[in-house]
């Protein structure tokens, strides 16, 4: 396919909004009738108190955000890996989804270094589970024994070998 500027013209409706005269949002633009006067007046920035970590395509930080868990740990480091990258990449997604995992461990191992071991049944949903999908688990289960009995066995025929 040919890309040239004719290719263009044949799309139905390119550039509908390309004739200054005929735009229709052109009364909301402008500004000088109107007295440059906005509707709202923006809040107060919030000062951080913790480090915040924010998009690179957006510099300032949003007026009001969230400061209650810093980022810490390996899941903070990755974090802090993720937003040096676009939006619009894996490498920033990826990370995140990941961190998440991962911070959900540290918290489990912090409960339990503060003492408090944590109900993982019921903070899991797995009685729920069990009561509603005891096939699914019972399949999963299955599957994971048999893996974990796989890795077993091939592991220790290569370490008899």
């Amino acid at each position: 396919m040919k890309n040239s500027v004719e290719n263009y013209k044949e799309i139905k409706g390119w550039g509908i909004d390309a004739d200054p005269l005929n735009e229709p949002t052109y009364p909301m633009k402008n500004k000088e009738a109107e007295g440059n006067a906005a509707l709202w007046e923006r809040p107060i920035q919030q000062q951080p108190s913790v480090e915040i970590l924010h998009s690179n395509e957006r510099p300032n930080l949003s007026a009001v955000f969230g400061e209650t868990i810093p980022p810490q740990g390996l899941s903070g480091a990755l974090r802090r890996y993720a937003f040096k990258y676009s939006e619009s990449r894996y490498r920033h997604w990826l990370p995140l989804l990941l961190a998440d995992r991962i911070n959900e461990i540290e918290g489990i191992v912090q409960d339990i270094k503060d003492g408090k071991f944590p109900n993982l049944v019921a903070e899991r949903g797995w009685k729920a589970r069990w009561q509603f999908g005891k096939k699914k688990i019972l399949k999963d289960a299955a599957i994971g024994i048999g893996i974990g009995l796989a890795a077993y066995v091939l592991l220790k025929s290569k370490a008899n070998k």
